[in-house]
């Protein structure tokens, strides 16, 4: 029988869980569950001796998989996937996926509702800003960005985007202005919502350069990862500029001196809360466990990352 572990440090919901349950009954698969634990030991152990393995934010390392002797593929319960080691994937035959578009409209959303909670000072009751008539850049213009862009437009904002993987033709089909030039991008937009997969490429790549270019009144939505933003050119941009704001879903490593020196011109989340609604967590456990079926019973590997 097929076995596949569903290992979530942070649990799916119980509508969730049973779907995928369902799902793998269906196949007839066995359905393990590990949740919350705390220790990786106890992930180590659980994946010896399962054909597959569903994750979420957990980190499913070279010795996990390794663990994992009768391991045929991982499945990342949402669009990122820098918690899979891909080259131990790769060296030991196990396909690694993740289930793009599960969670986009969540994060959406949210970096909407941050660009509404600090334009309106925190709802601290003095008079704000509107989002109408403002100058979104979106970098990265893939699902999320592009449904971004939408909600955007109907607040009334100018929406822009950048991203070189899409042709300029299709980017204005689906409602943006395109822009060849990454600083163009930051020059010409008050907000930039960040949308970038963090690799070797990207990382440190949102630097002092690109922010000090911001127009007055910048503000910086990172719904990503904080590894994209080099945080020493981000703290000299805070220094030099009153009127700079950092909004994000994952406190950077310099939080701590951000609350020391700049109170009020940023807002973190008290953790990674962009796929944190009950539909994102339902769509993209199911999503998750109809790729490892379709991939076992028919080889099907369409959202694979390694």
């Amino acid at each position: 029988m097929i076995k596949v572990l569903v290992a979530t440090e942070k649990p799916f919901a119980p509508e969730a869980v049973n779907g995928i349950k369902n799902i793998f009954d269906k196949a007839g698969y066995q359905t393990i569950l590990l949740e919350k634990y705390t220790n990786q030991a106890d992930f180590i152990k659980a994946v010896e001796n399962v054909n597959g393995l569903i994750i979420r934010s957990d980190k499913a390392t070279k010795e996990v998989i390794e663990a994992g002797k009768n391991l045929k593929i991982i499945v990342r319960a949402g669009a990122g996937y820098d918690n899979i080691d891909l080259e131990a994937a790769t060296a030991n035959n196990v396909v690694a996926m993740n289930t793009p578009g599960q969670n986009s409209n969540a994060v959406a959303e949210l970096a909407i509702g941050m660009m509404i909670y600090k334009a309106r000072n925190m709802f601290n009751g003095s008079a704000g800003k509107e989002l109408k008539g403002k100058k979104i850049g979106i970098h990265a213009f893939g699902h999320v960005g592009q449904l971004v862009g939408n909600i955007a437009k109907g607040f009334g904002m100018e929406v822009f985007a950048f991203d070189p993987f899409i042709a300029d033709e299709k980017i204005k089909d689906l409602g943006a202005t395109p822009v060849s030039d990454v600083k163009e991008l930051y020059r010409n937009c008050e907000y930039i919502s960040l949308h970038i997969p963090a690799n070797e490429a990207t990382k440190k790549s949102i630097n002092y350069d690109l922010l000090s270019q911001m127009p007055q009144g910048a503000t910086l939505v990172n719904t990503a990862r904080k590894e994209v933003i080099d945080e020493e050119g981000l703290k000299k941009v805070f220094e030099e500029r009153k009127d700079f704001v950092y909004l994000s879903d994952i406190a950077p490593d310099c939080k701590d001196e951000l609350e020391n020196n700049f109170e009020g011109r940023f807002f973190f989340t008290p953790k990674k809360m962009g796929a944190q609604t009950a539909e994102a967590n339902i769509n993209a456990g199911l999503a998750a466990a109809n790729q490892i079926v379709d991939f076992i019973e028919k080889g099907i590997a369409t959202f694979k990352v390694n």
